[in-house]
């Protein structure tokens, strides 16, 4: 008995010494969380990477084309051609670059930082020189090409530093949870990005200013100037306004550097040993064709392509707005950053509603919710107190259409991933692409405004406008945003994925890479025995 008692106290001590086995849907589980999880150090260090190119786009999108007008003092006509050829050129590199970064090679580093970190220096570089006016009696024509080839010059760098960081989000985690959580953060830091940009630029700009002019009567061939007066600060001048251009631009080149090296440094890119192993080459034609093809991702570009017009008509023409038809040219500045801020505070909200509600629903509801304020804009007679309650409501709006896109973006590509498992490498021109339309998007919104305000009679650095001038404003504000946020949100109706296949796509891309991960675990393990 006592033998027997003794027997089982040695196998149940034995059984309980023993380890646990480890099946293999226990390892592969362990796997998933390992390479999934994301720490917030990562997501922060992510994130701050595109701080950069939203401070520098705000910059240019809320400055550049009244720089052109009442700094550089150039024709309508020479400010519209600037802006849409530049935009045009940056949207023709960004499938150009997206295809080259495709086609590099891995290094230890990654394949998408490098880029990043290379383009840096140079791209500081050309945007300083895009705030600089030449010196000396310069035509006309002299300055538009100035403008122009420093302007195509910095979007091309810039191009080189976003669509890989665009792709990357691809490359930090192959989950979806974790890629929308990430995304999160980077819409939070580059709404930030706005802020700061807005901040930056316009405080150190809104406290120099140009003198204005000062016309007897607008119809008339001869007018009257008085140089002694200007329509914000009688004590600037012009020279004062062109050093707090070329200020702004160094402090914003500052921390150009700065967001890169912290992304450098916190930052690591990942990728799936058999992808790599995979990869094959396919032609800039033929990458193309594949990204095209791909239903879910031309109806979301679409949907997207005219909502994003909208914003950007919104963005270009909105610091005019205040300054000349609302009669706030002192606080213009104020009335864009707290439409910042206001997108800032309210993008975890967004993430949220998307969380619980839905992608779909997030895009109708955010995007939409930016008409009535609109419309209450042009209506509401000048205000300052109306102004900013509008500004903030609108930045909610922004703060949607900031996120919704790139949150939407990972899952077209996870479709194309399961349509054709056999492709791998092409997330990068499915990034370009979707820049390419956004920022052709933005070369046509800046072209339409400038050539409309030229033929509504537009007076550089006048201190009125004529009353086309402010009808003009008021319909590239208003109206027309309207109108394309209308016809973006009915196209978007098209979009297949909604969060039922979005759900098995990552049950079939998680099975896909396990399977993977498991015949490649067998394989060096046989090579280990042989």
């Amino acid at each position: 008995m006592a033998k027997g008692e003794g027997g089982e106290t040695y196998s149940a001590a034995a059984s309980f010494l023993q380890p646990k086995t480890i099946t293999p849907d226990d390892r592969r589980l362990k796997k998933r969380e390992v390479k999934k999880n994301l720490s917030v150090c990562n997501k922060l260090c992510y994130a701050i990477g595109g701080a950069p190119y939203q401070i520098t786009g705000c910059a240019i999108g809320f400055f550049l084309q009244i720089y052109l007008l009442d700094v550089a003092q150039l024709d309508p006509s020479s400010a519209s051609l600037i802006l849409f050829i530049g935009r045009a050129w940056d949207a023709v590199t960004d499938p150009s670059v997206g295809f080259f970064i495709s086609k590099s090679k891995w290094t230890r580093f990654g394949r998408l930082l490098p880029w990043i970190v290379c383009s840096t220096p140079f791209a500081i570089a050309s945007y300083f020189l895009l705030w600089y006016v030449p010196d000396g009696n310069i035509s006309e024509v002299g300055k538009t090409f100035w403008y122009l080839i420093v302007y195509c010059l910095f979007q091309t760098l810039q191009t080189c530093f976003h669509v890989p960081y665009s792709a990357l989000t691809m490359f930090i985690s192959t989950d979806q949870k974790e890629r929308d959580s990430a995304t999160a953060y980077r819409m939070t830091v580059e709404v930030l990005g706005t802020v700061l940009g807005t901040a930056i630029q316009g405080q150190i700009v809104g406290g120099a200013d140009a003198p204005c002019i000062h016309e007897n009567s607008i119809n008339t061939s001869i007018s009257t100037i008085d140089v002694n007066s200007t329509q914000y600060n009688p004590n600037t001048s012009i020279t004062q306004l062109k050093s707090a251009y070329m200020m702004a631009a160094g402090i914003i080149g500052g921390v150009y550097i700065l967001c890169t090296i912290i992304l450098f440094a916190g930052v690591q890119e990942r990728a799936e040993p058999c992808n790599r192993k995979a990869q094959k080459s396919f032609s800039f034609w033929k990458g193309l064709k594949l990204v095209m093809s791909h239903g879910p991702y031309v109806k979301l570009i679409i949907g997207f392509l005219f909502t994003s017009l909208a914003f950007m008509l919104l963005e270009g023409n909105y610091a005019l707005y205040c300054s000349y038809t609302l009669g706030f040219p002192n606080d213009f500045q104020n009335i864009l950053l707290v439409i910042m801020l206001s997108a800032t505070l309210t993008i975890p909200f967004w993430q949220w509603f998307l969380t619980r509600f839905g992608k779909k629903t997030a895009v109708y509801v955010g995007i939409s919710s930016a008409v009535p304020f609109l419309i209450l804009n042009v209506l509401v007679k000048s205000n300052l107190i109306v102004a900013y309650v509008v500004s903030f409501a609108s930045g909610v709006s922004v703060a949607a259409a900031f996120l919704l896109p790139w949150s939407m973006l990972p899952d077209v590509i996870d479709d194309f991933k399961l349509k054709n498992p056999e492709l791998v490498g092409h997330e990068a021109i499915f990034y370009s692409f979707y820049v390419f339309f956004t920022k052709f998007a933005s070369g046509v919104s800046l072209g339409i405004s400038t050539l409309s305000l030229d033929f509504a009679g537009y007076q550089t650095r006048g201190c009125a406008q004529p009353d086309a001038v402010h009808l003009t404003l008021k319909m590239l504000v208003a109206p027309a945003p309207i109108f394309l946020i209308v016809l973006g949100l009915i196209l978007f109706k098209l979009y297949p994925i909604d969060e039922e296949s979005r759900m098995k796509n990552r049950k079939a891309l998680e099975d896909l890479r396990d399977n993977g991960q498991d015949s490649e675990t067998d394989s060096n393990e046989l090579g280990n025995i042989v």
